[in-house]
């Protein structure tokens, strides 16, 4: 009797923590993508451009990439509610600064480098925390569901709730917004408990941190200056690809002195788990890809204002809302490798059916179904594709391998609104919003080739 106590309220336990962690990935996502429909808004209130708020944007996103795998890191030597507890401290600073920013140059200060900074703190003890809480495979299918269904929801409904704030009060209210649930969270973790004591004298490698999120950078800035300079793009990409060859190599010379290098190796050696990251990084981008580009050509060529646009994107989050919480059902009747594989074939269609009614038709109706498709896609693919990356390691990788999937998964949305955005911006017509959505089509077949190379059958860790 009194073990069938203790464990009912461990369970209670455990199911308390989700609520935190879940709203910790919402407000993250939310960041990421509720500033695309406040772009006209923000561009005439601190007087500057459309390129100069997707910059913005775009710097946010690469922060968080450039600093998660250290952020993950970092969770072994400091624990990591800690961490997490330090990251929403900081990106509560960001949005309040972001919220009375008199220029762009403070919203950059605050939103994309203090926000950034602290969602690469607390987002790698959100996938740590529930890969170590959740034990069993149907309970952490359904815990990564429920954040990933946030997750997508934050990304999706962002615009939406974005919009409403705008067209209600002011842009600078969203952050206010942001700030507050901040707090909830802090008040909510209050229940968390580190399953794993920290290690305080565990290294870090400080030259590994920065040789990585100098070559992130590098490359992303390089596909920003595509619209611009060709050469210069050239440059920064090879300027970036030698200096994270820098970084690989100096990993293998730590390796082999005995040192503990910011990533290991073998993290690499695992094919399931590669495979995985493809599909998460190009996931987001097609998700945050779609998000700007969508936004950008609403309100810039049909003249849409916040709330309309967020309206519009509302087929989107209702998809995301009903794959992804399915997700636990599905994760028991069918493998991962299915479920990631038909997540991007109803993507790729979506995207299909936005090209061809939006092409047609005048209505802003018509951007629904294909909204609607991409939502579903997207939310069905999240959850397994996280799954299988976090399952594929034992508990002592877990702060690497975390801060790796994040990396990799905010890459790909700094990618997409990089990559997306940059066409889109060079000419902002009919013609250049096809071209920006077809690129992201042809992106998500090249996800969906690294999904047929999963294996058939789940990884046997991933019941450890």
């Amino acid at each position: 009797m009194a073990d069938a106590d203790a464990t009912e309220r461990t369970a209670g336990a455990v199911r308390g923590v989700l609520a935190p962690l879940a709203l910790a990935q919402f407000i993250c996502s939310f960041a990421g993508s509720n500033m695309n429909v406040m772009i006209n808004d923000i561009s005439e209130d601190l007087d500057t451009t459309v390129q100069g708020v997707q910059i913005a944007i775009t710097i946010f996103l690469l922060v968080m990439a450039a600093l998660m795998i250290p952020g993950g890191k970092l969770t072994d030597r400091y624990g990591r509610k800690r961490c997490f507890l330090a990251g929403l401290a900081v990106y509560g600073v960001g949005a309040l600064l972001s919220a009375i920013a008199p220029g762009l140059g403070i919203l950059i200060l605050g939103n994309s480098i203090l926000e950034g900074v602290g969602t690469a703190l607390l987002i790698p003890p959100v996938y740590i925390l529930t890969t170590l809480l959740y034990t069993e495979v149907t309970s952490r299918a359904r815990a990564f569901g429920t954040i990933m269904a946030l997750g997508g929801i934050g990304a999706a409904a962002g615009p939406l709730i974005g919009g409403l704030i705008t067209s209600a009060i002011s842009w600078r209210a969203a952050f206010v917004f942001q700030a507050l649930v901040i707090a909830l969270i802090i008040i909510l973790s209050r229940r968390i408990k580190d399953p794993l004591p920290a290690d305080p004298t565990r290294p870090f490698d400080t030259a590994g941190a920065v040789l990585s999120a100098v070559g992130l950078i590098l490359i992303v800035t390089g596909i920003l200056a595509a619209d611009n300079n060709i050469w210069l793009m050239i440059a920064l990409l090879v300027l970036g690809a030698l200096v994270l060859l820098w970084f690989f190599l100096s990993v293998r010379a730590k390796e082999r002195a005995g040192k503990e290098p910011l990533l290991s190796t073998s993290l690499f050696r695992n094919r399931t788990s590669n495979l995985g990251l493809v599909t998460q990084n190009i996931q987001w981008l097609i998700l945050m890809g779609t998000s700007f580009v969508v936004a950008t050509y609403l309100q810039v060529v049909r003249g849409y204002d916040a709330i309309q646009t967020g309206v519009i994107f509302t087929a989107a989050t209702l998809g995301l809302l009903v794959s992804s919480l399915a997700a636990a059902r599905l994760a028991e009747r069918h493998t991962q490798r299915t479920l990631i594989m038909t997540g991007f074939i109803v993507t790729i269609a979506g995207v299909g059916v936005l090209l061809s009614m939006v092409s047609g038709t005048p209505s802003a109706w018509a951007f629904a179904p294909g909204l609607l498709l991409i939502g579903l896609g997207i939310g069905l693919m999240l959850t397994p594709s996280v799954n299988v990356v976090q399952s594929s390691f034992p508990d002592e990788q877990q702060g690497e391998i975390s801060g790796l999937s994040r990396c990799i998964s905010n890459l790909g949305s700094s990618l997409g609104t990089a990559v997306a955005g940059t066409i889109l911006v060079a000419g902002l017509t009919t013609r250049a919003y096809g071209a920006s959505m077809i690129t992201l089509a042809v992106l998500g077949l090249v996800g969906l080739a690294a999904a047929v190379f999963l294996p058939r059958s789940p990884d046997p860790s991933a019941t450890r």
